[in-house]
This record gives structure tokens, sequence and C-alpha cells, in this order.
């Protein structure tokens, strides 16, 4: 993968979990935010996110989510009224195959990341969005990453680097 362009659609932050570790205890409802602009230290995670120090060298310090991928559930549960905040990533990104990071060192704008492994949905995203998604989602759930090199991440066009 050479250098690309991608839009960064979305930014989001969540105090608590909503379904992170709730098996069998029912769905909360903590608020995601939308942002502008967010802030990530390095190890550690999202400022004011429910993952900001999660555990030590925690492999979902940030999450990020293919936007042609939110558009696809759209598509196909006929959901036109559907945010992306229902998958409870941090970042929306455009342009990009994210499992094309899983194991890599990239920069995104200023920041550096490794793709650590899919965000792998699950069952409670039949809840979120419709009956149906958990499945569609399978091996396009997103990408969880540690970071590598803090520093503010805003929407907008990014260059998206290996390193």
């Amino acid at each position: 993968m050479s250098d690309l362009t991608v839009d960064v659609t979305h930014l989001y932050i969540s105090s608590g979990h909503n379904y992170f570790g709730r098996h069998g205890k029912g769905s909360e409802s903590h608020e995601i935010v939308a942002c502008e602009e967010i802030e990530l230290v390095t190890g550690r995670g999202v400022v004011n996110d429910r993952f900001f120090d999660y555990e030590e060298d925690y492999k979902g310090q940030i999450t990020l989510f293919d936007h042609a991928t939110y558009e696809g559930v759209k598509e196909r549960f006929k959901l036109p009224d559907l945010e992306p905040s229902a998958f409870r990533r941090n970042v929306v990104v455009k342009g990009a195959d994210l499992n094309e990071l899983i194991g890599a060192h990239f920069s995104l704008g200023e920041v550096e990341l490794t793709g650590s492994q899919e965000a792998k949905p699950c069952y409670w995203m039949d809840e979120a969005c419709a009956p149906g998604v958990d499945r569609f989602l399978r091996g396009y759930g997103g990408l969880r990453c540690r970071i590598v090199k803090g520093g503010k991440l805003g929407k907008g066009s990014k260059t998206l680097k290996r390193l």
C-alpha cells in the first residue's frame, strides 16, 4: 500500500461501555459524543474515551471503522437514518482498506498507530443496528490500534502512510 489520502468523516468518544464486557448484563446507554477533533495519548488511548488507560498496552486504544462498511449496512438493512456512531468506533475513515492495516505501523495525519486486530463485531450489533448486522460485519468490523505517537486528529483529508 502506498501513501493514501483518506477522509476522516466522523470522530467519537464515550465515557462508558454500552456493550463491551456486558454479556449477560444487558446494554447500557452511555452517550457517544461526536467531535471535530480528538486527542490521542501514546500508549494510553483517546482522552475522555472509555478505553483511555483501560489496561497497559491495550490493543484497542483507538478504533477505526470504514465509511464504506457503514454505507453498506445502511443499504443492506434499509436503515437510511442509521448514524455511524451506532458502531461505537472512535474514527470513521473513507478511502482505506482497514484489514490491510492489521499488523502494520502507519501514520494518519500527525499520529502513528499500529493495527492490532479486527475490531470484531458481536451480537450487540444486532441490538445497536438491526438483526443480522453482526453477521454482515464479520471480517469488516473495523480496526483496533495501539497509539505509537499521540497528537491531535481532526476531521477532513489526511495522509495515511505505512511506516
